[in-house]
């Protein structure tokens, strides 16, 4: 026996939806779409990890805990690194595409390329070869995801996230290009922490957010 065709059509509709529902819900890794708008001062760790949750939100995801892939510095002591902060894994983007399983797996051989480091609205960003560049993410961090040793004086990390003029900022390559290096969180360091001297290593400020469960 066949079935009505406006029923079968509403069936359809139905099998549809928990797949879009679901893509929504894994997204637990994201590139932010823009910055704070200051260069390297994000409001500290706090005011990085809360620029995650607001983009998250608004694009639909919400009641998860977002943490930005950010490390900072202590002098005398390493500071907080940003492996220690954003979970165990596993993580998805926009598109629900495993980036990695775990955090062997994301320091080592990690899916992220321009084509998954997507923001959360599920949008490509900006890469090598992309005008404006924005390929350089800030990260204040080692190729392991661990904060820079103590005796490293440099500033790798805009003053730990508040300083827009003065200092400078570990940055990573979303896009895996650019130099010849293809680190995804530490390629090499920007010009400055200003707005503009972001811009003039090929970045915008953006860094990346992931969900702790």
């Amino acid at each position: 026996m066949k079935l009505p065709i406006i029923l079968t059509l509403g069936l359809a509709v139905v099998a549809a939806a928990p797949s879009t529902f679901a893509e929504e819900e894994s997204m637990s890794f994201f590139v932010t779409s823009v910055g704070s708008g200051k260069g390297g001062d994000l409001g500290g760790l706090e005011g990085a990890d809360a620029h995650c949750t607001t983009l998250a939100e608004a694009a639909g995801v919400k009641g998860k805990t977002w943490k930005a892939y950010l490390s900072t510095q202590e002098e005398g002591k390493r500071g907080v690194s940003a492996r220690d902060r954003i979970g165990e894994g596993p993580w998805h983007n926009a598109k629900g595409v495993e980036i990695a399983a775990n955090l062997d797996q994301l320091h080592l051989m990690p899916n992220i390329v321009k084509s998954t480091a997507l923001d959360e609205k599920g949008e490509l960003v900006n890469g090598r070869g992309d005008k404006p560049n924005k390929h350089d993410i800030l990260t204040g961090s080692m190729s392991d995801g661990t904060a820079f040793f103590p005796n490293v004086k440099e500033d790798r990390t805009c003053s730990n996230w508040t300083s827009s003029d003065e200092g400078s900022a570990s940055l990573g390559h979303h896009d895996r290009h650019g130099g010849g290096n293809t680190s995804w969180n530490a390629a090499h360091n920007s010009r400055g922490c200003s707005q503009d001297a972001l811009k003039k290593t090929g970045g915008a400020g953006l860094f990346m957010c992931f969900a702790t469960k």
